[in-house]
């Protein structure tokens, strides 16, 4: 990793840490989902900064993947457990965080996820395994009395690349990739008071174009002409031209143009809390780009 690189992720961990915190102060009870979605990507495109992905917040039992839909009527309640998982780029270089705001009370569920992501962080250095990291995560959250979220992991991060190896998983596992200096990765541990395992749901909001090949349908191609530009990176929705979209994004994705992000959730009634940051392995450790 040269400097200049180097550097484009320092700058983009900064100004991730600032909207992250920032946007926690805009959830409240009673505020309007899509504006409070809209308030916080509008934060880091104005610092002239991109989005690396749709500003996520998934409330209670959904983990990740959710975003506001054109004209989405919910609002934030009391009682909710809201994820705010956050991506920013600077020319590619991305920066992936995330924290969780407890409208209610729940405590321990927060500092569960919490803990499980700093007594990983702990861990980073090269010649540690990812299999280790999964073990500190999951000690952190089982000792407090919930349960990692077995599907999910942490990831690399590359140029205009949200998900890449190597995963970082949430529990323990033998062995798995053993971390080098100049790697960059999220670690993103997932507490959750329901099964510990997410599942699909019909809700999609979120799409990555994955492949360019034609495609004859105008509405696609007129899709795909104004997510160009983002090189790979998901987009949203309520982000695309038009209003008749779910046939062409329909096709789009059985075309294998696009990929669909549904939206991930564990059981109905469960509550799951999540914290993220983004790491830089040094030679002697690692650099929290998003502290």
């Amino acid at each position: 990793m040269d400097q200049e690189v180097f550097d484009l992720y320092i700058e983009a961990g900064k100004i991730a840490s600032r909207v992250r915190s920032a946007g926690v102060g805009v959830i409240r009870v009673g505020a309007g989902f899509l504006e409070t979605v809209e308030t916080i990507e509008a934060m880091v495109t104005d610092t002239g900064a991109g989005l690396a992905f749709p500003l996520n917040i998934s409330l209670n039992e959904d983990a990740a993947h959710d975003t506001a839909s054109t004209g989405d009527g919910r609002v934030f309640r009391e009682g909710d457990v809201v994820k705010l998982d956050l991506g920013v780029h600077l020319d590619g270089y991305v920066a992936d965080t995330a924290t969780t705001i407890d409208l209610g009370d729940r405590p321990m569920l927060i500092e569960a996820s919490r803990e499980a992501l700093a007594g990983a962080i702990r861990l980073v250095r090269p010649g540690t395994t990812v299999g280790q990291l999964g073990e500190a995560i999951q000690k952190e959250i089982t000792r407090r009395g919930f349960l990692p979220v077995v599907n999910l992991t942490g990831h690399g991060l590359g140029r205009y690349i949200i998900h890449s190896p190597p995963n970082i998983p949430n529990i323990a596992i033998s062995g798995g990739a053993t971390l080098e200096a100049g790697m960059v990765f999220a670690i993103e541990p997932f507490a959750s008071t329901g099964s510990g395992h997410v599942s699909e749901k019909p809700r999609t909001e979120i799409y990555q174009q994955i492949l360019e090949k034609p495609i004859r349908m105008p509405q696609a191609r007129k899709i795909l002409d104004s997510v160009r530009p983002r090189k790979g990176l998901p987009f949203a929705k309520r982000w695309l031209p038009g209003t008749r979209l779910d046939i062409p994004l329909s096709t789009l994705v059985r075309e294998q143009i696009l990929h669909a992000y549904p939206v991930l959730s564990d059981i109905p009634g469960s509550y799951v809390s999540q914290h993220e940051h983004t790491i830089i392995v040094t030679e002697d450790g690692c650099i929290v780009t998003t502290a």
